[in-house]
């Protein structure tokens, strides 16, 4: 499930806009409002892909109310700067005093030291690296991600829709991009598909692929993965039409819904027959829980195809809204993470399916499940032997450069 991905950026920002997230009139948890601080890039190179985060935690606040939790929520933005990523998560701490944080960007890695020493619970989308399940106070929405291991999945789904040949894309200085784009290239091998060509090295958020579609054209692949930005990806899809590469299966898991529409204006024609991967039901499936998250979408003034982002931030506030009813009648940081260590079947509010994860787990066991949408003129529909499609874990490792 890498999102967005981790960029380190030398440019200058500076962050910092509140926002009062405010659903309906429901009475609070002991009439206790919890300010949470809301750590996203709403500027800079990540912001594409996180901006919106800070939507579908306003959506959230909406379920929050239901459940008799009332929540506000400050907004500090990053501007995807490491330097600046930290002053704004110290300024939550210090002068915002919040209760928690909830964590939607590429540079997280450069404020969860200060927030882990400060025992701050930290809510969030683990797409930049390892400290989600290394830090005491850090719980991904999505519990253990791939690090070095190898599941079945993405090669399975290669096979069953015809890939012979496969090129796998990621950006040399997110691990979890990295991870994500070797992983699949071994899976592809394991599932009997030929490795044509891997790229783990691409600088982040570059649409200067020339070289990278031609080393894909020589190796004569037919199908390939790309574990980053939508633009880098419409990039690479664009670039392989324009050399007259006849791609049997292009699988992205960014770009999905509303995303597909920040892409920019040729994105959509570059898109068509394109495998989008989300770690959620898409909303095409019209499930329970996905139509209780376009209501509270529609609530909160949220028009439109929903952005991967907007689903982490709802999701985001679920298991705040969870952990704060199992974290005592007065609920305090430590007992908050307290609770939050013990939620052993996380599902996401309904939207991960059937599919639960547990908290306290540092490290995938099992196979990753995912959901499978293509996209057709304008329309994303469900595959519907992919949803999800779920793998085993294998015995293989991959290894990341430094």
């Amino acid at each position: 499930m890498a999102g967005a991905v981790a960029v380190l950026v030398a440019a200058a920002g500076c962050g910092g806009s509140s926002s009062d997230g405010s659903g309906g009139d429901a009475e609070a948890q002991g009439g206790k409002t919890y300010t949470i601080g809301v750590l996203a890039d709403i500027t800079g190179p990540a912001a594409s892909g996180n901006e919106t985060s800070v939507e579908g935690v306003k959506a959230g606040t909406y379920y929050a109310e239901r459940e008799g939790i009332k929540i506000k929520y400050i907004v500090a933005d990053t501007a995807t700067n490491p330097t600046t990523a930290l002053s704004a998560a110290q300024k939550l701490v210090t002068q915002d005093h919040v209760f928690a944080v909830i964590a939607h960007s590429a540079i997280t890695f450069s404020a969860a030291s200060y927030l882990t020493a400060q025992k701050v619970p930290v809510i969030g989308f683990a797409q930049d690296g390892r400290e989600w399940f290394t830090s005491p106070n850090m719980f991904s929405i999505t519990g253990p991600t791939i690090d070095k291991e190898v599941t079945t999945t993405m090669g399975e789904f290669f096979k069953s829709k015809g890939a012979t040949s496969i090129a796998s894309i990621g950006y040399s200085v997110s691990p979890q991009s990295q991870a994500s784009a070797l992983e699949t290239a071994e899976s592809a091998r394991l599932a009997g598909v030929k490795i044509g060509y891997v790229n783990a090295q691409l600088p982040f958020g570059s649409t200067d692929v020339g070289p990278t579609v031609l080393a894909m054209k020589e190796a004569k692949i037919d199908s390939f993965f790309a574990a980053v930005d939508p633009n880098t990806a419409f990039a690479l899809i664009s670039g392989l039409e324009q050399q007259g590469v006849d791609i049997k299966v292009a699988l992205l898991p960014t770009g999905y819904g509303g995303d597909l529409a920040q892409a920019g204006p040729g994105a959509r024609r570059a898109a068509q027959g394109v495998y989008f991967s989300l770690g959620y039901q898409p909303v095409e499936m019209q499930t329970a829980a996905t139509k209780q998250f376009q209501s509270d979408l529609k609530e909160a003034g949220i028009t439109g195809a929903p952005t991967l982002a907007h689903y982490n931030g709802y999701i985001s506030v679920g298991l705040l809204v969870r952990a704060l009813k199992a974290a005592g009648a007065d609920p305090t940081p430590a007992s908050l993470t307290k609770a939050l260590a013990g939620i052993h079947d996380w599902d996401g509010l309904g939207l991960y399916g059937a599919t639960k994860y547990d908290l306290s787990q540092k490290k995938i066991s099992t196979g990753e499940c995912l959901f499978m949408s293509r996209l057709d003129g304008s329309t994303f529909k469900p595959v519907p032997d992919a949803i999800p499609i779920c793998g085993d874990l294998t015995d293989e490792k991959v290894t990341l450069s430094s």
